[in-house]
C-alpha cells in the first residue's frame, strides 16, 4: 500500500501538487470535449448551430449526473476503505459500478432519445435551432454507457490515488475527438452539429474500453471480480454521490431556466450568448474540479485512519491551491473577454452586444475554488447532508428565484438573468464559510478525544 502510506505521510503542500497536476490536466481535458465541440459548430457550421449546441447542453448533464453519482460515491467509499485497508469492500468497487452504470445509462438513452424534442423546447429553442438540436441531443445520448463507465470509472482511478494514469485515458480520449470533429463535419456537411456528436461518441467509446482494460489487468488496488450489485455498498455510494449527482441535475434545472429566461427578456441571440459563457465556463471549472479529485482520496483516507489533524491541514492546502488557480483563470477571461467570445460567435455585433454581462458573470469567479474544495470535502468525509445543502442551495434553491426576479425587478432587462449568477454565488460561499468552521471544531474535537483515550 504505497499509494496509502503517500497520502497519509508526505508534505500537504507535496501531496497537493503530485495528486493535483494530473488531475488538473485530466479534467480539463474533460472539459475540452464540449469546449471544441462548440468552437467548431460555431467556427465551421454557424451561429444557428452553436445556439442548438447550447440548448442542448443542460441535458446532456443527465449523463454526467450519472457519473459523477457512481463515480465520487465509489471513490469515497473506496479511498476510506483504502485507509481501513479493507480489501473486502475493495474488491466490491468495480463489479457494482460497471453494473449501475448499465442499468442506468440505459434508462437515460431511452428516455433521452425519445423525449429530445420537448427537452429542447424547455431551453427555449425553436425552428432550425430545436431541429439540428434534437438531432445532435439524440446521437450524444447513443453514447451514454461509454461516457458514464469511462467517467465513473475515472474517478475511482483518481480514489486509487493514480492521477496520471486517470489523466492519460481521458487524454486519449480527448485529442481523439479533437481530431474527429472537423473531419466528421466535413464528411456530414448535411447533419451540423451531429457530426460532432458522432466524433464525440466514437472518442467515448475507445475511452470507456480502454478504462475497462486496465481495472481488468493493471491496476494495483481495485479489479473487476464479477459485474455484479453490492447491495450493502449502495447507501453509502448514493449518499455520498447524491450531492454531486445533485449539481448535475441542479445545473440542467438552472441553465434551462437562465435560458428561457433570457430569450424571454433579450431576444434569440440571447441562446448563443449564454452558450458560449457556459461553455467557458465548464472549461475552466473543471480544472478546478479536477483539483478537487486530488484532494478527495487525501481527506478520504487520512479521515479513515483518524488523522484529524492532518485532514484540516490538507483541506486548507487544497483550498488555498485552488483559491489561486480560480483567480488566474478569471483574470485571463476578463481581459480576453472579447477573444473568447469571439471563437464561438463569428457576429461581431452578437459579440459586443454581450461583452458586459459576460465579464459581469465571472466576476466572483475567484470564490469557485474555496466553494469546490469545501463541497469535496464534506463527499470525502461521507458527510452527504452538509454537501448537499451548498450544492442545492447554489444549483436550484436560489439561483432560480434570483434568476427569475431580477430581470423583472430590473424592468424586463435581461442584465438581471446575468447578474443573478454571481450574486447566487456570493451567499453560497459565505454559508459553505459558515459549515466549514463548525466542521472544523468537529475535527479538533475528535482529536482531543483520541488524545485523551491513549492517555487512559
Amino acid at each position: 500500500m504505497d499509494i496509502r502510506n503517500k497520502l497519509l505521510t508526505e508534505n500537504p503542500w507535496k501531496l497537493m501538487i503530485s495528486l493535483s497536476l494530473p488531475a488538473i490536466l485530466g479534467q480539463l481535458i474533460v472539459g475540452l470535449y464540449a469546449f471544441i465541440d462548440s468552437i467548431y459548430v460555431g467556427q465551421m457550421v454557424g451561429t444557428n448551430a452553436m445556439s442548438a449546441v447550447s440548448a442542448a447542453s443542460p441535458f446532456v448533464l443527465i449523463n454526467n449526473a450519472i457519473a459523477v453519482l457512481l463515480g465520487i460515491g465509489s471513490g469515497s467509499v473506496l479511498s476510506r476503505a483504502i485507509g481501513k485497508k479493507d480489501q473486502k469492500t475493495v474488491d466490491k468497487i468495480m463489479g457494482n459500478l460497471t453494473f449501475l452504470v448499465i442499468m442506468l445509462s440505459s434508462a437515460v438513452m431511452i428516455i433521452g432519445i425519445v423525449f429530445a424534442s420537448e427537452f429542447l423546447r424547455l431551453s427555449g429553442a425553436s425552428g432550425d435551432v430545436l431541429k439540428m438540436g434534437v438531432s445532435y441531443l439524440r446521437t450524444v445520448y447513443l453514447g451514454s454507457i461509454f461516457v458514464n463507465f469511462m467517467q465513473g470509472a475515472n474517478m475511482v482511478i483518481r480514489a486509487e490515488g493514480r492521477m496520471g494514469i486517470a489523466m492519460g485515458i481521458m487524454a486519449i480520449g480527448a485529442i481523439l475527438n479533437i481530431i474527429l470533429d472537423p473531419i466528421f463535419i466535413l464528411l456530414m456537411p448535411s447533419r451540423g452539429p451531429q457530426a460532432v456528436a458522432v466524433a464525440t461518441v466514437i472518442s467515448q467509446f475507445i475511452q470507456a474500453l480502454v478504462t475497462f482494460i486496465y481495472f481488468l489487468k493493471k491496476s494495483p488496488v481495485v479489479r473487476f471480480h464479477g459485474i455484479k450489485l453490492a447491495k450493502d455498498l449502495l447507501p453509502e455510494i448514493f449518499s455520498v454521490g447524491m450531492s454531486a449527482m445533485l449539481m448535475q441535475i441542479m445545473m440542467l434545472v438552472q441553465m434551462t431556466v437562465v435560458y428561457n429566461t433570457a430569450v424571454h427578456f433579450g431576444g434569440a441571440n440571447q441562446i448563443a450568448l449564454m452558450g458560449a459563457s457556459q461553455r467557458v465556463m465548464q472549461l475552466v471549472f473543471v480544472p478546478i474540479w479536477g483539483m478537487s479529485q486530488g484532494m478527495q482520496p487525501a481527506v478520504g483516507t487520512n479521515f479513515g485512519a483518524k488523522e484529524y489533524l492532518r485532514v484540516k491541514k490538507l483541506t486548507n492546502v487544497f483550498i488555498a491551491g485552488s483559491t489561486c488557480l480560480a483567480g488566474f483563470f478569471f483574470v485571463v477571461i476578463e481581459i480576453f473577454a472579447v477573444q473568447i467570445l469571439s471563437a464561438f460567435i463569428t457576429d461581431s455585433s452578437i459579440v459586443n452586444s454581450g461583452l458586459f454581462n459576460f465579464r459581469l458573470m465571472y466576476c466572483i469567479f475567484p470564490a469557485y475554488g474555496l466553494l469546490i474544495m469545501i463541497v469535496t470535502y464534506f463527499q470525502a468525509i461521507g458527510k452527504a447532508k452538509q454537501a448537499g445543502i451548498v450544492v442545492i442551495l447554489r444549483q436550484f434553491a436560489l439561483i432560480v428565484p434570483l434568476v427569475l426576479i431580477l430581470p423583472r425587478v430590473l424592468n424586463g432587462n435581461v442584465l438581471g438573468v446575468w447578474l443573478a449568477l454571481p450574486l447566487n454565488d456570493v451567499i453560497v460561499v459565505l454559508i459553505a464559510i459558515i459549515l466549514l468552521i463548525g466542521e472544523y471544531k468537529h475535527l479538533i474535537e475528535l482529536t482531543q478525544r483520541i488524545k485523551q483515550d491513549r492517555e487512559q
